[in-house]
């Protein structure tokens, strides 16, 4: 775990890619793509194994176990795309709302998943909850903002893992969906948008907070 001062809260960066808030007992993650492998599927696309839907609850699972959080933010894109949500296996439907019992829980809308699900929970745009905007896509002139979308990785000792990016305006997730992709942290769109003094902070049994590279 990396503990990260933002906006005077101590957020707490996970192995997984989810963020912990403590103060406010919160979990978020972002890009869960749930129902990817199905999507591909459907539209004649490359074959992932069938279990990521699976796989991605189960972490999920583990986190909320772990932190005992009361409130869960998705930051969008948690399903691959509307019909990957309406065609969630039923076991995977039963076991994420179990997840959902009791907890106040919201969905971001994402590009992928741009209109409400028939699973509960509150749907927004994006969500304030002071000092910090939570939404899919970063914005460049936002301060204070945690988002998701570009699935950020980055590379050290030749090897890539998924990663938190940060710097003094925004926070940005890495994917928490099993086969997502990433992005890598040299692309254009994300060098153009973090400051030159940006943070990667690389997601997996060790996590370790680097200069963004560039």
């Amino acid at each position: 775990m990396h503990k990260l001062f933002f906006h005077g809260q101590t957020l707490h960066l996970l192995p997984s890619g989810a963020l912990y808030w403590p103060a406010r007992k919160t979990l978020t993650v972002s890009d869960l793509h749930l129902g990817k492998s199905e999507r591909l599927a459907r539209r004649g696309g490359s074959l992932l194994p069938p279990y990521e839907t699976q796989a991605t609850l189960e972490k999920l699972d583990r986190d909320l176990e772990a932190t005992g959080a009361e409130t869960v933010i998705c930051l969008g894109d948690s399903f691959d795309d509307l019909a990957a949500a309406d065609g969630i296996e039923e076991a995977s439907r039963l076991w994420l709302v179990r997840l959902m019992a009791g907890k106040d829980w919201t969905w971001i809308t994402g590009n992928h998943d741009p209109g409400p699900i028939d699973l509960g929970g509150t749907h927004r745009a994006e969500l304030k909850a002071l000092p910090f905007t939570f939404r899919h896509i970063a914005e460049p002139q936002e301060r204070a903002e945690i988002s998701g979308h570009y699935h950020p990785k980055a590379s050290l000792a030749g090897q890539s893992r998924p990663c938190f990016l940060a710097d003094a305006a925004r926070l940005i997730l890495p994917a928490y969906g099993t086969y997502t992709g990433g992005l890598r942290s040299k692309d254009a769109s994300l060098v153009t948008l973090m400051a030159k003094d940006a943070l990667a902070i690389l997601t997996g049994p060790r996590v370790l907070a680097i200069p963004m590279p560039r």
